[in-house]
Parts: structure tokens; C-alpha cells; sequence
């Protein structure tokens, strides 16, 4: 497993055992796509038994990740009636470290190869399954999340809301449109520190034109509300650069109380 994808894995396998009698509930499938001549994938989760037209959740993993690993964050049980996607990055180029997947951070990088696998992914993905339009989200964790701002400041009118798990902003993301936002920090976060993390909740709270005072929602929670229905909830922790148990739970929660148009 990636060292930037930590769960706390006691209490996880608990909770996958728990969870085991869900499994039958979803099916996954290997789908491709090729975006600019090059193949792209993805791990796609599908209720069993579709009632009516499904939610669907953008899962992207972190930088050196994979997407059979990500797959454990297991968003598909924690809403069976979902169509969640993980795909899979590509290599990405930095200065003092190896090739690994990830994803584009800012607009134009890597020719926008992964703003175009969103766009090609979703249109293919409507023509195999029943898309509900008004619920389609975003979330992510670190390099992935990073990757779910990019996708509020430049697919806006897509998503209805986004869900970052220990995540900044690039200098040049600037989402301009009110979107509901959940982001997930640590407070020891050693590889994206929390002051850059709450430099992007300053941002998120800004551009939602949020109250000033926040009020609590639960273990570490914090809501700041907005008329526009475009709230701004924040789960920090004590932890550091993790995806902690009962993560996917609470992102649920959150998309499930949200729409557009709403």
C-alpha cells in the first residue's frame, strides 16, 4: 500500500467484516477509455438492483496510488445505490521523485488529460447506466483531492458537490462558482501541512459567502452555512496525512444532502 494512503487498519478490517453482507449489493467493472490517444481506466462500482436513476461519485486516489488499492476507501457500501467510479492517474513528472500515477493539478497541465477523462468518462458512463444528473460528485484524497478543486473551479456546473480529503489549492485554481464543499483534514498532516489545507477551506468558505461563525455537526465537525445552499462542513483531525475510518461514511452523508438545483 502507498505510504500516503493510510487507514487505521485495525478497526478498518472490523469494519470491512461489517460490512461484508453489503458486497453483494454492488458489482465492479473494469471500464477504458481512450482520452488523446493514450487509455485510460477505471474500477467502476453498479447497484445490483437500479432503482430508477443512480448517484454517482468521482473517487481519485493519491500520487503513487493505484485505483485496486483506493477501492478499499469502499464508497460503495457506503451507498450501494451509487455508481462510484475510481479511476486510475498516470504517471505524473516531479522533480525529486519517480514517475507515478496521479493526477493534473492546474489547467493546461499534462494537456488537461485529466479534466478530458472526467468529460469522456461521464459521457460513456451515460450511455451504459442511468445517470441522476442533479447528484454527481467528486472527491478524492491528497493528489486526488487536490485534483477535486480542480474539477470545482473548472467543471462547476458538473458536480453538485465536492469532497477533498487532505487537500491544498494550486496558485492558479480559483473555483468561482458557490459549490456545497466538505474537506477533511489532519492537523499533523506532515506531507500537505494543515495551514496550506486551511488556506483552501479560507478559499471555499469565500467563495461560498459562508457565516462567519461555524456551528458543530458531529465528532471534529464544523458546518458554516450559506443562503445559497452552498455550506461549507470541515472534519479536522489529529491526526496526519490518512484517509480516517469512517471517512467514506461521512462523505456519503454529505452528497446525500445535496443537489443541484437545490
Amino acid at each position: 500500500m502507498n505510504p500516503s494512503f493510510r487507514f487505521r487498519k485495525q478497526t478498518f478490517a472490523i469494519a470491512v467484516a461489517m460490512l461484508a453482507p453489503l458486497c453483494a449489493s454492488a458489482a465492479s467493472t473494469l471500464m477504458t477509455w481512450t482520452v488523446d490517444g493514450t487509455e485510460r481506466q477505471a474500477i467502476v462500482y453498479a447497484p445490483a438492483h437500479p432503482n430508477g436513476k443512480a448517484p454517482l461519485i468521482f473517487s481519485f486516489h493519491g500520487h503513487g496510488d493505484t485505483m485496486d488499492n483506493f477501492q478499499d476507501v469502499d464508497l460503495q457500501h457506503a451507498w450501494p445505490e451509487a455508481i462510484v467510479v475510481y479511476p486510475l492517474g498516470l504517471p505524473t513528472s516531479r522533480a525529486s521523485e519517480p514517475a507515478l500515477p496521479g493526477w493534473q493539478l492546474e489547467k493546461g497541465k499534462y494537456g488537461d488529460r485529466d479534466l478530458k477523462l472526467v468529460d469522456q468518462a461521464l459521457a460513456a458512463l451515460h450511455h451504459k447506466f442511468s445517470i441522476d444528473d442533479t447528484r454527481v460528485y467528486a472527491t478524492g484524497f491528497s493528489n486526488g483531492a487536490n485534483f477535486t478543486y480542480l474539477l470545482w473551479a473548472e467543471r462547476p456546473a458538473t458536480f453538485a458537490a465536492f469532497a477533498p480529503v487532505a487537500a491544498r489549492l494550486a496558485p492558479s485554481v480559483a473555483p468561482q462558482i458557490p459549490k456545497p464543499l466538505l474537506h477533511i483534514a489532519g492537523l499533523n498532516d506532515g506531507t500537505i501541512p494543515f495551514a496550506a489545507q486551511k488556506q483552501a477551506i479560507d478559499a471555499a468558505r469565500r467563495v461560498n459567502h459562508v457565516s462567519d461563525k461555524a456551528e458543530a455537526c458531529g465528532p471534529n465537525c464544523m458546518l458554516y452555512s450559506s443562503r445559497n445552499g452552498a455550506p461549507v462542513m470541515t472534519i479536522i483531525h489529529r491526526g496526519g496525512h490518512e484517509y480516517p475510518l469512517g471517512t467514506s461514511e461521512r462523505i456519503v452523508q454529505f452528497f446525500q444532502a445535496h443537489r443541484l438545483g437545490d
